[in-house]
């Protein structure tokens, strides 16, 4: 006989694997223990987050984004387990009941004798592998879902298809994720079919004739149909991703070659992969193989000819030869809908000369009010906050501090501050056990701040706020931080074993207290207990007695983790600030919503983006990679003693956000639920900002011929200070200042912009960051002339370091192993030009010994080529808009070898605004705001009375040389 019986017959010799009877109880058992050992693990997880959602009152979060992954993870791997199970069964069905006599099937035999007794668990096992993976996929993908589930129109066209732009946003992710889905089932049946028909003899790829049953042929036609049916409907879904296409000069979105070659490509190949579908149906049929051999040709050889070939020659030989025309009106499409998507249309240019053609007199009167401006670097002050505040070895400061403004007695305006809150890093040294680490050092303690605009006596911070318990003009009632950005840890509070509350000068050395806010889970029952030693791995939860009924565990303390914990949806700014409100201290965290399918926006990452000298690797937290588009469409508080979240809504007509309302309603409060006294600390993200930025370097070139040449492109400068790394751009600087027309100084967000590849100064970019104010949010850009070179930052650096009297005074302040760190260098708008000024701080131990900090030692200016440096911002700005120069003492020579005297009287007004500067920041460390005031007039007039002596010297006296520096007048 050809045939022989497919029954359970063997190959002679042959035996079924055995297993030792102890082995075959024993691997059940261990199994289990596994199992069950991952089930506790995964439910004590899903229990404690629950726990930590209702200690926050968050749990419509917890039920929304669970719900939704349990739901995705459940259809999504039931459905891939039905559809390739069913098609394996189909094909176990449809074996043959006689195989042919080969070396093939010989071999197979012994596959088939071992797989056989065990091939319903190993199925089982291949599906659930199967099942878990689709469904932990789909499962990531539920902010997919709730975006399209709860979508809301942006009342806005694309310019291509006229569709709503909420069809790219909400429904274009979508189906693309279901299509993916759909593919996969089709390919992994068509892939497990295909091994069973072989296995069992359905294909045959060692004899002669035919190689396939033709239940097998069938099956296997049918299931490649449906996937080429399946590449139809991406074809056509295709179409609209043109929109975010990226060739040619159209950065993102349909250029001339995707409208006129690959969309009617993707029209036509859908047409054909519907054709072919119906060809491997047709053979499935009529049991004819010929069919699908034809349609498997067409398909692909039109893929390659219409959907490959076509589009470069059009792009090659139609749109290369007259880009600039094909692609205008694509390029315009681009320019327009990117300013829109990182709002951008109303951003205000205006011609700016930065030349200035002011006589001296008036640029006198502006430098006579310019020494309010920030004088503290964020980034350099932090080492004084830790030596000078952190008190003991186990508080900590964050290595960049931050700006705010405080409204303090006696001031009709906020003065600038610099903050930090006095933060827990953990037991001293030696002292690091499970005791003192969890339940006794708990919580920072104290908020700090500074006067951005003004030092103490030897150039340490003029703290406003400071020492503990805390002192100061901020009233911080409760000073106690257990939840902040060092706060990496949990902590247990509450219960037998007191916490340090802060050190003092009684026998024990420290203030002890118990834990009475609203704040973390309780976890004295035996169960909270017992979950959260799993949770932890850490037997001693279970176990101490220093935890009792009234106890709670306090985790993901982290402000910036705690707002994605309960806002999962949102990407967060990683610039965290504290403020202190209603004698509360609050951390606020700015959120945005963002998406990369915004048509024809360009694409951006927000991480490089944000990177900059403060944050070298970018401070972005949540959902990454590249966005084009962003808005900040919520404002997030947490507090530092309870731990509470509180997310606002900020702003209006983000369609994203309000798809996020409807998904998670009561979550986002409105606006006007912000408190009175938290508003005023509200302020424009640097973030945002820094894609701002980014995107304006571009695309502030309106018009598409001018931005095809790319001639007036910008970029973010380096940061020129030594303390930055290598290639690091130039973060955004806080100031309050006042702009050309602008009737009185706000608080601002600013940066320089340089042309591309040049390292003159191009534009100079603001944002109002006062939300007080009605022109909260607006950009203003000064665009400077392209045909005259003006200093930019680097240039003004080198012109600082390259300066006769700077150098030899730099020399004299590296003596004795000091340390000298030129901080920010930040440049604003007066007079008609711009102005530079950056501090100089000096550590007077070498760098990196205990109780080295810097002090602020001197002050640098630059305005119009001229060149100041002195002890304080005052006398700097005298030496650059005065033309006084800089002097070591009275009646010397001017620096350059000129010889010619100084005129006595204007020395004399200069040591008086000195002695009345001074005055000034005694005052203001004193608090007391109406000396402060005083002191300042009296040293405006004494600069007054400067620049009115340097003005009007005797007939024939000869003129004050300028400071000698070797760079030209821009």
């Amino acid at each position: 006989m050809a045939f022989r019986s497919a029954g359970r017959s063997r190959p002679t010799g042959s035996r079924p694997i055995v297993l030792p009877r102890w082995l075959r109880y024993v691997l059940p058992v261990l199994a289990g223990v596994v199992v069950l050992l991952v089930l506790v693990a995964i439910a004590a997880g899903v229990w404690t987050d629950f726990l930590w959602f209702r200690s926050v009152h968050y749990t419509s979060v917890f039920g929304t984004t669970y719900g939704v992954k349990w739901a995705l993870f459940a259809v999504t791997a039931v459905f891939m387990m039905a559809v390739i199970g069913i098609n394996i069964r189909i094909a176990y069905r449809l074996r043959p009941a006689n195989r042919p006599v080969s070396a093939e099937q010989h071999g197979l035999d012994a596959y088939r004798t071992v797989i056989d007794p065990h091939r319903k668990v190993l199925v089982w096992v291949v599906l659930g592998l199967i099942g878990l993976i689709s469904g932990l996929a789909a499962a990531g993908s539920w902010r997919t879902w709730l975006l399209f589930a709860n979508q809301v129109p942006f009342g806005v066209q694309d310019p291509q298809f006229h569709m709503d732009l909420s069809f790219f946003v909400f429904d274009y992710p979508f189906i693309r994720m279901v299509l993916s889905f759909l593919f996969a089932a089709v390919l992994l049946s068509l892939i497990a079919a295909a091994v069973v028909h072989y296995l069992y003899g359905g294909l045959r790829l060692q004899v002669r004739g035919e190689r396939a049953t033709q239940g097998a042929r069938v099956h296997l036609f049918v299931l490649v149909g449906i996937f080429v049916l399946l590449k139809a409907v991406a074809y056509w879904v295709d179409r609209y991703g043109i929109d975010f296409s990226q060739r040619g000069v159209v950065q993102t979105g349909a250029s001339y070659t995707d409208v006129n070659a690959v969309l009617p490509a993707k029209t036509v190949l859908a047409v054909i992969a519907v054709i072919c579908a119906a060809l491997f149906f047709a053979g499935a049929i009529r049991r004819n193989s010929l069919l699908p051999a034809v349609g498997f040709g067409l398909l692909v050889l039109s893929a390659i000819i219409i959907g490959g070939v076509y589009p470069v020659i059009v792009q090659q030989f139609v749109v290369k030869p007259n880009e600039l025309a094909k692609e205008g009106p694509y390029l315009t499409r681009e320019i327009n809908s990117t300013r829109v998507a990182y709002g951008l249309t109303h951003v205000q240019v205006t011609p700016y000369s930065a030349v200035s053609s002011e006589p001296t007199s008036q640029l006198a009167q502006q430098a006579a009010v310019l020494p309010d401006v920030r004088q503290l670097d964020q980034g350099v002050v932090s080492a004084s906050f830790q030596q000078l505040q952190q008190v003991k070895g186990y508080y900590k400061f964050p290595g960049v501090l931050s700006v705010d403004r405080y409204q303090v007695p006696g001031s009709s305006v906020p003065v600038d501050m610099v903050v930090g809150v006095r933060d827990m890093s953990g037991p001293p040294a030696g002292q690091d056990n499970w005791i003192n680490a969890h339940l006794v050092y708990t919580h920072g303690f104290g908020f700090v701040a500074a006067a951005a605009n003004a030092t103490s006596n030897g150039g340490n911070p003029a703290f406003t706020e400071s020492d503990i318990p805390p002192s100061g003009l901020l009233d911080v009632q409760q000073p106690r931080v257990y939840f902040g950005e060092q706060e990496t840890s949990y902590a247990i509070v509450g219960g037998r074993q007191p916490e340090l509350d802060y050190p003092n000068s009684s026998a024990s050395g420290q203030q002890n207290t118990t834990y009475s806010g609203g704040g973390g889970v309780p976890v004295g029952s035996p169960l909270n207990r017992l979950l959260y030693a799993i949770k932890f791995r850490e037997l001693n939860i279970l176990l101490s007695g220093a935890i009792d009924g009234n106890s709670k565990i306090m985790y993901i303390r982290d402000p910036l983790s705690r707002v994605a914990k309960v806002a999962p949806f949102l990407t967060l700014d990683g610039n965290t600030y504290p403020v202190v409100a209603g004698g509360q201290i609050y951390w606020v965290v700015d959120a945005y919503t963002t998406t990369d399918n915004y048509p024809y926006s360009q694409r951006l990452s927000l991480s490089q983006a944000s990177a900059d000298s403060y944050s070298p690797g970018g401070s972005v937290i949540g959902p990454d990679g590249q966005v084009n588009y962003i808005r900040n469409s919520v404002k997030a508080v947490v507090n530092a003693y309870t731990g509470a979240v509180t997310l606002y809504q900020w702003g209006h007509n983000d369609p994203v956000l309000d798809a996020w309302k409807q998904a998670f309603p009561g979550v986002i409060k409105p606006q006007q639920d912000i408190p009175a006294d938290l508003l005023p600390h509200l302020r424009y993200p640097p973030i945002l900002f820094q894609a701002q930025r980014q995107i304006l370097a571009q695309y502030h070139v309106t018009q598409a011929p001018e931005f095809y040449g790319g001639q007036n492109f910008w970029a973010v400068p380096t940061d020129p200070s030594g303390t930055a790394p290598n290639a690091s751009s130039q973060p955004p600087y806080y100031v309050t200042m006042t702009m050309p027309d602008q009737p009185q100084p706000e608080f601002s967000l600013t940066t320089a912009l340089t042309p591309r590849g040049r390292a003159n100064m191009a534009a100079f970019m603001e944002v109002n960051s006062n939300p007080l104010s009605r022109g909260y949010g607006t950009i203003s850009v000064l665009q400077l002339p392209q045909d005259t070179t003006i200093r930019g930052p680097q240039q003004v650096q080198n012109d600082f370091e390259s300066n006769a009297t700077v150098a030899s005074a730099l020399t004299l302040l590296r003596q004795g192993g000091s340390r000298v760190t030129q901080g920010n260098l930040i440049t604003l708008p007066v007079g008609g030009g711009l102005l530079y000024f950056e501090p100089v701080y000096v550590s007077q131990a070498a760098a990196g010994s205990s109780g080295s900090y810097p002090t602020l030692q001197g002050m640098l200016a630059y305005y119009n080529g001229q060149v100041g440096y002195g002890p304080t911002l005052a006398t700097a700005l005298a030496q650059v808009f005065g033309g006084v120069p800089a002097q070591t003492s009275p009646g010397s020579s001017p620096p350059g070898g000129h010889g010619a005297p100084v005129n006595a009287a204007v020395l004399k007004y200069l040591q008086q605004a000195e002695a009345y500067y001074g005055a000034a920041q005694a005052a203001l460390k004193s608090g007391d705001f109406a000396t402060y005031g005083r002191d300042l007039a009296l040293m405006k007039a004494a600069l007054d009375n400067a620049r009115n002596a340097a003005q009007s010297r005797p007939a024939g006296s000869p003129s004050p040389s300028p400071t000698p520096s070797r760079s030209a007048s821009p």
